[in-house]
């Protein structure tokens, strides 16, 4: 009977925990060590509810209360790529090292330690003195660079958010080839960006849909574990929401500009954050009335995430607000900045975003300090 084996991504022995459960036909589930306990006992249970028939792998995504979404794989929708991305890469083998500097709960990660035990470049998690290759988020790059670049370096693929195109000129200038892509846990790569735009990775096919992109290709997940998500399907084709289209290239053809999640969702280093999530685990914060979240700019990661609270009577310290969001909240989802006063709201009554991010820019609102 095929069970889900749960595994933690600061186990030092866990690739060959990951080959063990693999071999055994059972499904490893990495779990975030940072998250709160109570998501990872639900994540287990609801991994283990449903039909688990022809999947390999799970992965979570960035899910900021409750329960995260749990997205199933066939071992196909990965092994298929493997060929593709190690030709991105140009390493090929287990002679070759890969530093993955995201965590192993991460897709990003999970991926490059499934295509390790199909025979790709051997993973380093830790010690990255020897890595010929990198697969990580900007951010990931950034502190490569920042730390001193292994001297084996040469190649970097790197995903999770928009790379900044003088990160990318600093990389090249280390003698590092930068292949950026656009993917999602649910779609895996959808198309990569050699310097000159985003063209579909190999084997997907793309169209816009009334602003919405679509994607036919063999790397989609079969679905989810309990609750649902962004992946929606029209016979072949699939989407996550992300508004997107097509403009002709200088040299010909086409390039993928890619414009925002439909729902608003905050793109912040690596983690994809669900703005009505966080609120609703804000409002169960004692003291508060109301809560509006949103990303700010920034110049390191796609954007901060902040949020304005109204509160009930007094407002809650910026203590008090930090340690109720660490009890609810997994670390990427936390807000990084607090505003508190009232809440701007639509004719109907609803917190209007947009309006609240404007006056936090323009200066109307100011951080909350201590």
């Amino acid at each position: 009977m095929t069970v889900i084996v749960p595994l933690h991504d600061d186990d030092p022995a866990l690739l060959e925990r990951l080959a063990s459960a693999r071999l055994a036909g059972d499904i490893p589930l990495v779990l975030g060590a940072r998250r709160p306990p109570e998501q990872l006992r639900a994540a287990v249970a609801t991994a283990s509810s449903v039909d688990l028939a022809g999947i390999g792998w799970t992965t979570l995504t960035s899910g900021s209360s409750g329960t995260p979404r749990i997205v199933l794989r066939t071992p196909a929708s990965w092994e298929q790529s493997f060929a593709a991305v190690a030709e991105l890469l140009d390493l090929a083998g287990p002679e070759h090292a890969v530093a993955l500097p995201a965590p192993a709960s991460s897709s990003l990660t999970l991926f490059s330690l499934a295509h390790a035990l199909g025979g790709g470049p051997r993973p380093l998690l830790g010690d990255v003195a020897t890595a010929d290759c990198l697969h990580g988020t900007p951010e990931g790059l950034r502190r490569m660079l920042e730390a001193g670049t292994p001297p084996r370096l040469r190649a970097a693929l790197v995903g999770g958010s928009h790379l900044d195109p003088s990160l990318r000129a600093r990389a090249e200038e280390a003698g590092i080839r930068v292949t950026a892509y656009y993917g999602a846990a649910e779609l895996s790569f959808v198309a990569v960006d050699h310097g000159d735009g985003l063209v579909p990775f190999p084997g997907v096919e793309l169209r816009v849909i009334d602003g919405e992109l679509w994607v036919r290709s063999p790397f989609v997940a079969a679905g989810y574990a309990g609750v649902g998500g962004p992946l929606r399907r029209d016979g072949e084709w699939a989407t996550v929401g992300d508004r997107a289209e097509l403009v002709p290239a200088t040299g010909g053809g086409e390039r993928l500009r890619l414009l925002g999640r439909a729902d608003g969702a905050i793109l912040s280093a690596s983690a994809t954050i669900v703005p009505d999530e966080v609120e609703a685990a804000l409002r169960t914060v004692p003291g508060v009335r109301d809560a509006v979240v949103f990303g700010l700019p920034t110049g390191r990661v796609d954007s901060l995430v902040a949020a304005l609270i109204e509160p009930e009577n007094s407002s809650p310290s910026l203590s008090e607000l930090r340690a109720a969001a660490a009890e609810r909240l997994a670390p990427a989802h936390r807000p990084r900045r607090w505003y508190v006063g009232a809440l701007p709201r639509t004719a109907s009554g609803k917190p209007a975003r947009a309006e609240a991010v404007r006056r936090v820019l323009d200066g109307e609102v100011r951080p909350l300090e201590r």
